[in-house]
C-alpha cells in the first residue's frame, strides 16, 4: 500500500515553498476531528499563511481561521457572512455563468470557477468549464477569480492567461509538495 504524506507534512512543505493561502478541506471527518486538525494547522502555521476552512463557518471561528469557502450546496454566502463577520474572507465556488453572476452580487471576497479540467478530487464533479469558462467568468466579475479543478503545472499558465487571478491545486501538490509548489511559482513567474 502506498502511503500518502500527512496533512501536517504537506502544509509545512507548502508554506516553506511560499504558498500564502491554504484551505482545510475534509469531506469525511466529524466536526470534533476536523476542529482538532484545524487547530493543529493554525498552531503550526500561525499567521504565516492565510487559512481558509472549507464549508464550515462554525469551525472557521472555532479554529481562528481567516475565512471560509462555500460551495453551491452549502450555507448561502450571506448566511456565512453573518456568522464570520465582515473582516473574515469569504469565497464561493461557481460552475457556470449564472452561478457566478449570482455569487458576484453577494459579499463574497473572491469567486472560484471550475472545474476547469477533469478532476479526481470530487466524487461527482460538475461539468468541466474549460479555459473558455474561465474567460467568461473573468468577463462577469471584477472580484478575484480562483480557477479550480484539474490544475497542474502543465496547464497552470494557460489558466492564468485565460483570466484567473489564482489557482486552487490539490493533486499536483501531493507528491514532493515543496518541490511541486516551487515549480508552480517558477512557471507562473
Amino acid at each position: 500500500m502506498k502511503r500518502t504524506p500527512s496533512g501536517r507534512a504537506v502544509s509545512g512543505e507548502l508554506a516553506a515553498a511560499g504558498c500564502t493561502l491554504l484551505q482545510y478541506r475534509n469531506k469525511s471527518g466529524n466536526a470534533r476531528q476536523m476542529l482538532e486538525h484545524a487547530r493543529g494547522l493554525k498552531k503550526r502555521l500561525g499567521s504565516s499563511v492565510t487559512l481558509i476552512m472549507n464549508d464550515r463557518a462554525d469551525l472557521c471561528l472555532a479554529a481562528e481561521f481567516d475565512g471560509v469557502h462555500v460551495g453551491q450546496d452549502d450555507l448561502s454566502p450571506e448566511s456565512v457572512r453573518a456568522i464570520i463577520g465582515p473582516d473574515s474572507l469569504l469565497g464561493v465556488s461557481t460552475h457556470n455563468p449564472e452561478q457566478l453572476r449570482d455569487a458576484d452580487l453577494t459579499s463574497a471576497d473572491y469567486l472560484a470557477i471550475g472545474p476547469v479540467f477533469a478532476t479526481s478530487s470530487k466524487e461527482k464533479p460538475d461539468p468541466v468549464v474549460g479555459l473558455e469558462g474561465v474567460r467568461r467568468a473573468r468577463a462577469l466579475t471584477r472580484k478575484p477569480l480562483v480557477a479550480i479543478g484539474g490544475i497542474t503545472r502543465a496547464n497552470a499558465a494557460s489558466v492564468i492567461e485565460a483570466g484567473a487571478d489564482s489557482l486552487a491545486v490539490i493533486s499536483d501538490l501531493l507528491r514532493d509538495s515543496r518541490k511541486s509548489a516551487e515549480e508552480f511559482f517558477r512557471i507562473l513567474g
